[in-house]
């Protein structure tokens, strides 16, 4: 297939493009800092531009099977107005400029896949979450849907699917890299009660998914990217621990991480227990389903 990628330049982006390259699919990355992408780009094709600005790369994107939009600024941070603007608006216009360039009636049948979150559900205690589960009410919850609903403005003239995207585990990235650094020096441990879910992915099986998805035309809607065995931030710093050999017994309290983190200390502190209904129920096969695996698998590369 030929793929179009927005906000490929970054760690899931890079993962994404390589695994396409791999299965040999021909790739297409918007981009305004094409030496991001390092040795990527010369294996694929490269348009000048950025999602948030309409341009030239809107004619480009319909001549592609499939469109994926990566695109949103960074939410870990201290979630300021101006911060909260920039994260709403960052997904909302990328998305908007990306459903605009997608024809009414193209030749061939497209498929946007357009980037979510496991933050879609909120804060939902012990309770599973499958993709017909009800949105939240805090602020991630809120720009997840909103972000989902102009993605859906695109049905009419395409295949969308909404990638609700749990905790990536995956070498040099994601949330292990933050993680490794204080667990390495033993004074990492679980965060306040501990007893949150943490609805995590390795970034293999990410990548598979994605690609099962495009491939699937029975696929479309919400689609819940985690293993199907979410764990407990204290069950998740034992293993990690464990695979490390260093002691875990300490823990961060909640009220020091509101204190540092501010409103997005909810993220982190609440969780929510996702499972990945619609993969299951199509056939995919996880080749880390158990949070032990996935841990010794990258910490052993790293």
């Amino acid at each position: 297939m030929k793929v179009f990628i927005a906000g490929g330049t970054g760690f899931l982006g890079q993962a994404i493009i390589r695994k396409l390259l791999q299965e040999g699919h021909s790739v297409t990355a918007l981009a305004r800092s094409p030496d991001k992408l390092g040795a990527l780009s010369s294996r694929i094709r490269l348009v000048p531009g950025s999602p948030l600005i309409s341009g030239p790369w809107q004619e480009e994107a319909p001549a592609h099977d499939v469109i994926i939009n990566l695109t949103g600024t960074d939410i870990f941070t201290r979630w300021t107005s101006k911060k909260k603007q920039q994260i709403l608006a960052s997904r909302i216009v990328s998305t908007r400029n990306i459903v605009a360039a997608i024809p009414a009636h193209s030749p061939h049948p497209i498929t946007f896949i357009n980037t979510s979150a496991s933050g879609f559900y909120g804060f939902c205690g012990d309770e599973e979450k499958l993709e017909d589960g009800l949105p939240g009410r805090d602020f991630l919850a809120t720009v997840c849907t909103a972000w989902e609903q102009e993605a859906n403005k695109a049905k009419e003239k395409a295949r969308v699917i909404c990638m609700r995207i749990g905790i990536v585990l995956g070498k040099n990235g994601g949330a292990l890299a933050k993680m490794l650094p204080g667990f390495r020096l033993g004074v990492a441990g679980k965060l306040g009660h501990g007893r949150q879910w943490f609805p995590w992915i390795h970034l293999d099986d990410l990548t598979r998914a994605i690609l099962f998805c495009m491939q699937n035309s029975a696929i479309q809607g919400p689609v819940n990217l985690s293993a199907p065995t979410p764990v407990r931030n204290s069950e998740f710093t034992g293993i990690l621990g464990r695979i490390l050999h260093r002691p875990t017994f300490l823990a961060v309290p909640g009220f020091s991480v509101r204190l540092v983190l501010g409103e997005l200390s909810g993220v982190v502190l609440e969780g929510c227990r996702m499972l990945p209904g619609v993969l299951l129920k199509n056939g995919f096969r996880f080749n880390f389903p158990e949070a032990q695996a996935a841990i010794e698998d990258i910490v052993g590369k790293s």
